[in-house]
């Protein structure tokens, strides 16, 4: 990589904020540093808004400093209040220690922990041991109530009731930076523009103690063009987990963005160069669905890996009309061949069903392509239903054993939305 890796994080649209523009871009220009991003373990898998923190620390490993993963089993054992309106529900530390092992996982994919460039920790070690007064007489004594309320993590929270014990979230992040500023000489925290307050409260806890400067960086809250929470959609989480997610999913969800969110996204989810990236978002019009399909399969490689990504593509034209490939035929010439349809997301039902005929409203709405019956029914009204490309005209339509062809039934709603149902 040439040149400063924060101005490529920069242009890419990774900063949001920065505790000092100049000692940062020096810092990360210069010999190897090591920086942490925490992740806590809420869940049994991370979602695609944790691609932004994750491209980031790609990034940066690529440019030669070193990488600490940060799974937060002490934290999530409190609860972060940034960004939410109501209390986290409490987890039982078995799942926890659980769902961080997880992520561990998750996270190796991308950051390759070995030992040297990237490492995998979890602050339970460090927290759960603490002797809670000890704590308070050497750390809580550096913290201003008043200026912990005045952060807009608490502010939000304060309309709404905050716990006690959500309280204590800062101190105990702000402690992780200190211990891993004294375990690994760690210099530069990153985040989410909601922890800006929290990685501060980290940044002026080792000024004190320590007497050592260290700087803090926020990436932006994404929200998508029309408005929506990044990686999010009307079924749930973009997870990044192949079993809740599958790589086919994850290259629709890709595909199917807005025209106006495609060059943001490929600048922030993909590696590819930025003179590649500037190329394609000079496309226009209905070209702009080449720059989609290109950042669907950088993005899904990244996460599930080459192969996936070329059989998800390959779905994808499939289901859609697509030829994506050709190969020699009978006759010596070459003949386009339909991509593999058997890597669409799939559903199987019993035969019987199929036998006594099956409403569409029912099965569209059992598979996930309508939210309910009635959504079904509208849609088979406005002409927004298919099964095997020939359009539901009645409500009144049954699907039985008789629609099943060699690829199973194909049920598609509108344009983009299509799942395949094979007898089981």
């Amino acid at each position: 990589m040439s040149g400063n890796v924060y101005d490529e994080l920069k242009e890419r649209g990774f900063v949001a904020q920065v505790s000092d523009e100049g000692a940062v871009r020096k810092m990360v220009g210069g010999k190897p540093i090591t920086f942490y991003v925490g992740f806590d373990s809420t869940a049994t898998s991370l979602h695609a808004g944790s691609l932004v923190p994750i491209m980031a620390m790609i990034h940066l490993r690529r440019a030669g400093h070193r990488a600490i993963g940060v799974v937060g089993g002490g934290t999530t054992m409190v609860g972060d209040p940034s960004g939410k309106t109501e209390m986290r529900q409490m987890l039982d530390e078995e799942t926890i220690r659980a769902q961080g092992r997880t992520l561990h996982i998750q996270l190796a994919r991308y950051l390759r922990f070995d030992g040297t460039g990237a490492i995998a920790v979890d602050n339970a070690d460090w927290l759960l041991p603490l002797n809670y007064i000890q704590f308070l007489r050497d750390i809580g004594r550096h913290f201003s109530v008043n200026r912990m309320l005045a952060t807009e993590a608490y502010k939000l929270r304060l309309e709404k009731g905050l716990s006690f014990i959500e309280f204590n979230y800062q101190l105990l992040q702000a402690y992780d930076y200190l211990t891993l500023f004294r375990e690994y000489g760690c210099t530069l925290q990153m985040g989410g523009d909601d922890q800006w307050g929290n990685i501060l409260a980290g940044v002026d806890l080792i000024r004190r103690i320590e007497g050592a400067t260290v700087e803090a960086l926020t990436f932006p809250l994404l929200t998508t063009a029309s408005g929506a929470k990044m990686g999010k959609t009307a079924q749930g989480a973009v997870w990044l987990d192949a079993g809740q997610f599958s790589p086919y999913d994850f290259y629709q969800y890709w595909v199917n963005c807005d025209d106006r969110d495609a060059g943001r996204f490929l600048r922030l989810f993909t590696l590819l160069p930025l003179e590649e990236v500037k190329l394609l978002e000079a496309l226009k019009d209905s070209e702009i669905n080449e720059a989609k399909r290109v950042l669907a399969f950088e993005a899904t490689k990244i996460t599930h890996g080459e192969k996936a990504a070329e059989e998800a593509r390959a779905a994808s034209a499939a289901a859609f009309g697509g030829k994506v490939v050709s190969v020699q035929g009978n006759a010596g010439g070459k003949v386009d061949v339909i991509g593999d349809v058997t890597v669409l997301p799939t559903t199987a039902i019993a035969r019987t069903r199929l036998e006594s005929g099956i409403s569409p409203a029912e099965l569209f709405t059992e598979v996930g392509l309508t939210p309910s019956r009635r959504e079904a029914k509208r849609l088979i009204e406005q002409g927004g239903l298919y099964v095997n490309e020939e359009r539901i005209n009645s409500l009144e339509r049954l699907l039985t054993i008789k629609d099943v062809g060699s690829d199973g039934l194909l049920l598609k709603a509108g344009k983009k939305k299509i799942h395949r149902v094979v007898i089981g």
